[in-house]
């Protein structure tokens, strides 16, 4: 599974690409407003860092206005995907800009038929959010499993990008059910290292190591 970066911490984006678990970054305009930069520069200079895919995310609703906003975007870098919503709009969007040879993350999926929609229009990426299912008592990772299993009967090459992540299991049932991507947070990924007996572990070796007097450099 590939892990994206779902920010725009540069320090943090940086940190993770240099020890290899960054394959890509996602964006949105909350995350962009965080940060207190610029749309356009802040994505340009994630995009120097991280050669995987980086996406980018519309501001309109409308289908022309998107087509515009994505072609601007998509100028920024050759890693750019532009990022719309799972509209109809967003479809219609999804497929010129994925006709122009543009990768397209689709996002806001909720549905097993939106995600269908969204492999039909050509889409790179499909942003199912499972987070906030599960925040109204839905089941996220079931929805991850009902995409996996109508992409693979039809061959769909439509990526299945896992977004609202919000914790380290969250990480590791995506992998199970198939998700090809997880965006998470930065302190997320950098949590799944941790683990109380690995610092159990850990603290019996320092101990050790101070009473014989273990020296190596």
């Amino acid at each position: 599974m590939k892990f994206f970066a779902d920010s725009a911490d540069i320090d943090a984006i940086k940190e993770l690409n240099d020890i290899g678990m960054l394959d890509g970054v996602t964006t949105n305009p909350s995350i962009i407003k965080k940060s207190g930069r610029d749309i356009l520069e802040v994505t340009k200079e994630i995009c120097d860092i991280v050669d995987g895919p980086v996406s980018a995310e519309v501001t309109a609703v409308d289908a022309d206005t998107m087509i515009a906003e994505g072609r601007k975007l998509a100028k920024i870098a050759d890693n750019i995907a532009v990022k719309v919503p799972l509209t109809w709009d967003g479809l219609k969007a999804c497929k010129v800009l994925t006709d122009e040879g543009t990768m397209v993350n689709v996002t806001l999926c909720f549905s097993a038929n939106q995600a269908l929609l969204a492999a039909k229009a050509g889409a790179t990426f499909i942003s199912p959010f499972i987070g906030r299912l599960d925040d109204i008592n839905m089941d996220g990772l079931e929805l991850i499993e009902d995409i996996r299993t109508i992409y693979d009967n039809y061959g769909f090459e439509t990526q299945i990008l896992a977004a609202s992540i919000r914790s380290v299991n969250h990480m590791k049932d995506c992998a199970l059910v198939g998700a090809d991507v997880a965006t998470a947070p930065t302190s997320v990924i950098q949590a799944m290292a941790k683990h109380v007996l690995t610092d159990k572990g850990l603290d019996a070796f320092l101990a050790d190591i101070k009473a014989a007097g273990i020296k190596i450099l």
